[in-house]
């Protein structure tokens, strides 16, 4: 079983944009912390970090082909602006969870709508790196 994680704008910049906000962890640890997990849990994970919404939009429309199981999506800020992203999502129909860093929800007013959250199974926020483990093994029971 495959499952594609997607990051989303600015996420390549983890480790050093805002630590205080998004943590000391760069996006490679998480990727790595990830990989080591799909390993335990049987499951073949595949990465994709872009600050393109058309990018990422493109990829996941190539995930419908691919036999992708499963999408775990860190949208960044397009989660807040991006009908076309939420579209995308719909139109493939692989289940997805919607993961932040952050707690979207208690920060400014614009971070607490998701154009994202109807069209994906879950959202998890606020737990840092460990919300995209969540994020995966929650796929995987929902998918078995």
């Amino acid at each position: 079983m495959t499952f594609l994680v997607l990051h989303g704008p600015n996420l390549n910049l983890l480790g050093s944009r805002e630590p205080e906000v998004y943590g000391h962890e760069t996006l490679e640890d998480i990727n790595r912390q990830l990989t080591d997990l799909g390993r335990e849990l049987g499951v073949n994970l595949v990465f994709f970090q872009s600050n393109h919404e058309g990018a990422l939009i493109d990829r996941i429309h190539a995930a419908r082909t691919e036999g992708i199981a499963g999408m775990v999506i860190n949208p960044g800020g397009l989660t807040h602006t991006s009908v076309a992203l939420r579209d995308a999502i719909a139109a493939v129909a692989i289940p997805t969870v919607e993961v932040h860093l952050s707690n979207v929800h208690a920060r400014e007013e614009f971070r607490r709508h998701s154009y994202v959250a109807p069209v994906v199974l879950g959202q998890i926020a606020g737990l840092g790196a460990f919300g995209y483990q969540l994020a995966v093994r929650g796929l995987l029971a929902r998918l078995k």
